[in-house]
């Protein structure tokens, strides 16, 4: 008796899922650019920002923003500003934040030294040892989302683990949302694809923390991709005003395969992302000041013979780099 009530114990504790500490770097980041290589890249950027400019597609409401600051060059949709005032706006966004989990202890700081690991987004299929590879389900998603709930060593929830492809498009971000907030208690993210569903999102994580909360602390985001080169589409303008309008955060991702979406070069590939993103940012920022911003990277290449992403080459390293 006392061996199976000890065993029930230590199945007890297994099953617990520990709270692992964020992880703080301490050395200093590889820079592979020298600080007239920074300043060539930069007067790039600026270049882009000032003189050839970046579109706000189908959003009234975005341009009508723009076309309100007398420092802004509006042509048809493209926004061309000073890169100094640029520059000058996206300081407004808070270096480091803070996003609130459901369980406090599992809170997680973006920004400066702290490093903070999720699962992956947006993966179509899963793969397990009984069946085998399948298209997701929500049965998956919610498996997944316990899975990195038990998963000491991820600190964010994430929001898309799987594509649950069995529940309908128009309901499906209610349920990953519900799977996200009864399941885990770390922090996630919210749905972006249209306006209402991230304004679901918003409102949603508004019953969980309440409003006052939600008014004071950042406690759910929104992940965003430029639609290079060189546009920003409604999805993103709009994901921006619910989230940012709220004081909640936005991750804007500039998504550049060199060669089809952006320059052959890294450098003018980088550049392309820093002019994109910046101007995200602004955007957010003339939204609502202070309100939390991560710019996010993805920069790979593409075969040149079948047009097909090439992923572990030197290149997207590179460009992480800088």
């Amino acid at each position: 008796m006392a061996r199976r009530n000890r065993s029930v114990r230590e199945r007890s504790q297994q099953a617990t899922a520990r709270i692992e500490p964020q992880i703080e770097r301490k050395l200093p980041f590889f820079d592979p650019l020298d600080s007239d290589a920074i300043a060539r890249l930069e007067a790039q950027v600026d270049w882009i920002i000032q003189d050839v400019g970046i579109a706000f597609r189908d959003d009234p409401e975005a341009l009508a923003l723009w076309r309100a600051q007398p420092e802004v060059r509006v042509d048809e949709d493209v926004v061309c500003a000073p890169a100094d005032w640029i520059r000058e706006i996206c300081r407004d966004a808070p270096s480091s934040f803070q996003q609130l989990a459901r369980n406090p202890k599992r809170s997680v700081t973006i920004g400066g030294q702290h490093q903070v690991f999720a699962p992956i987004y947006g993966a179509p299929f899963v793969r397990d040892l009984e069946k085998g590879r399948r298209y997701g389900d929500i049965a998956s998603f919610q498996d997944l989302v316990r899975l990195t709930y038990m998963s000491p060593a991820l600190h964010h929830g994430g929001f898309v683990t799987c594509e649950p492809c069995d529940v309908p498009v128009s309901k499906r971000h209610l349920d990953m949302l519900l799977a996200h907030m009864t399941l885990s208690d770390k922090p996630h993210l919210g749905a972006i694809t249209e306006m209402s569903r991230a304004q679901d999102s918003v409102d949603m994580a508004e019953i969980v923390f309440g409003r006052e909360t939600l008014d004071q602390h950042c406690v759910i985001m929104g992940n965003v991709n430029t639609n290079s080169p060189l546009l920003v589409d409604k999805v993103v303008t709009e994901a921006v005003r619910v989230y940012c309008g709220r004081g909640q955060g936005i991750v804007v991702v500039p998504f550049i395969l060199s060669g089809a979406m952006g320059p052959v070069s890294t450098a003018a590939s980088v550049a392309q992302a820093v002019a994109e993103a910046m101007m995200v940012c602004a955007y957010a920022q003339l939204v609502r000041k202070g309100a939390p911003f991560v710019l996010g990277n993805f920069l790979s290449s593409m075969s040149l013979k079948s047009g097909a992403p090439t992923f572990g080459m030197p290149e997207p390293v590179m460009s992480n780099y800088a």
